[in-house]
């Protein structure tokens, strides 16, 4: 194939359409639309690995369609009537069909690039530090998907040449994306949703990301390449096949590039999404540690974390926390967390975290260290706003603040509302008991905290309830 023909070829038909396609409704579906993947810390432009998956997520759109896309672009001889004439030309099939082949592909590798390098150009001029190249082969396999999907479409669609045939494989994908080959996400360890765990491995989708440090394992690159490579290598010789013994045989490389990946694809969970080692590595300074994958935050975390500890001791005497650290255990929505009586659990994906700098910084340490949460409440869980309610008014008490101010921005729905009203009626009631009944309400509302006891901690404050 020479670049001459192939470029004819791309400038006459229909294949840049397709890389049109991806590029342009997956950067309007990101940039366009404010939704999960510009939030917290597995944001699609806050860190390399959560920008490879999120931009991988995206085939769930595409896979399917992209077969589709390959079957319709396969019935071209068919629609213009040169299929027989074709078949006289002395040319090797191989050869005539490697042209459009590589023109489909060619386009859609290039398209999903420009995704991913708009996602990339994002992540570097944001402030993170942390440069790992796992993310690396997510992408690469994510290109070979669609690679392969158009080819083994446009294979189909030479074996069955009927106008049913794009859109039947397009629904048929659909179906087993979206139903069968799915992985749910709410756990601690994304799990298959229906099936073996090998075998939802067979779809290159990747599960939506809400934990920046977790990956895909080697395991799961190498056994969907070897899938991805057998069902593009089925599509090409569907191709070129002459007769129905040829077509049988087309199935050939299919099946054994699943045999392979399946005997390659971890069998369960724990091996399938896994913890990047090297992102996760503690990172400290004096009794401030986070992870290297947030190594950036820890300048002024450390400089805030050492008033907060300060400020604490001064409240909770020999019982105060002695230590910050970043929650980097993984746990499913809505579980609840381990919270540790001599260590402040910073969890950057947490409101009252999210963009603290500066004073409203050393307030969310101070909160989180006396009212310690067990339920978190970040974009994906709602956690109690009765908890950052008691934390508001535990804060601004040691703070020495003449008014209640919120750890986080109220909601306006009308529970939330009722709680911070109720928020409000607990300072007054705090601030004009005597000093020493103050720390006592402190110190008890801190142990049942910690004890994950009370669900109404603000009728502990406001000196109504039993301690």
């Amino acid at each position: 194939m020479n670049v001459r023909v192939l470029r004819t070829e791309l400038r006459r038909s229909a294949a840049p359409w397709a890389g049109l396609l991806v590029l342009g409704a997956s950067l309007a579906i990101l940039f366009g639309i404010d939704g999960i993947w510009w939030r917290g810390t597995a944001g699609w432009t806050a860190q390399w690995t959560s920008m490879a998956m999120w931009t991988r997520w995206l085939l769930a759109f595409w896979w399917p369609l992209v077969i589709g896309v390959g079957a319709l672009y396969g019935l071209r001889d068919r629609r213009s009537g040169t299929a027989e004439l074709f078949g006289t030309v002395p040319k090797p099939a191989w050869r005539r069909a490697a042209l459009p082949a590589g023109a489909m592909a060619g386009v859609l590798v290039a398209g999903f690039g420009l995704v991913v390098a708009a996602g990339g150009v994002q992540v570097a001029l944001g402030d993170t530090g942390y440069r790992p190249l796992g993310w690396v082969p997510i992408s690469l396999v994510a290109a070979l998907a669609l690679a392969a999907a158009a080819v083994f479409g446009m294979g189909v669609a030479r074996a069955v040449p009927s106008v049913l045939t794009p859109p039947a494989l397009v629904v048929l994908a659909l179906l087993t994306v979206a139903a069968l080959l799915r992985f749910g996400g709410d756990d601690a360890t994304p799990r298959p949703v229906v099936g073996p765990n090998r075998l939802a491995l067979l779809s290159p989708v990747t599960v939506e990301p809400r934990e920046a440090l977790l990956t895909l394992s080697g395991s799961v690159h190498l056994g969907q390449t070897l899938w991805l490579l057998g069902l593009a290598a089925t599509g090409f010789a569907l191709l070129v096949a002459a007769n129905g013994r040829a077509r049988l045989l087309s199935l050939v490389p299919v099946l054994v590039g699943a045999a392979l990946a399946l005997g390659v694809l971890p069998g369960d969970a724990r091996g399938t999404y896994v913890v990047d080692a090297a992102a996760a590595r503690p990172v400290c300074e004096g009794p401030v540690c986070v992870t290297a994958a947030n190594r950036h935050r820890l300048p002024e975390l450390s400089a805030r974390g050492a008033e907060a500890l300060r400020i604490l001791h001064d409240v909770l005497g020999d019982g105060a926390p002695r230590a910050i650290r970043e929650d980097a255990a993984l746990r499913g929505l809505g579980d609840l967390r381990q919270v540790e009586a001599g260590t402040v659990l910073v969890d950057f994906d947490e409101r009252e975290f999210v963009r603290a700098s500066g004073r409203d910084l050393t307030r969310a340490l101070v909160a989180q260290g006396l009212v310690p949460t067990c339920y978190a409440r970040t974009d994906r869980e709602g956690g109690l706003v009765e908890d950052a309610a008691a934390q508001s008014v535990a804060a601004s008490w040691a703070l020495g603040e003449s008014a209640l101010v919120p750890v986080e921005t109220p909601s306006t729905n009308s529970y939330d509302r009722q709680a911070w009203e109720d928020a409000r009626a607990a300072w007054t009631a705090f601030a004009a008991a005597p000093p020493a009944e103050q720390r006592a309400r402190i110190a008890a509302l801190h142990d049942a905290a910690l004890s994950c006891s009370t669900k109404h901690p603000l009728p502990v404050l406001a000196g109504s309830e039993a301690r």
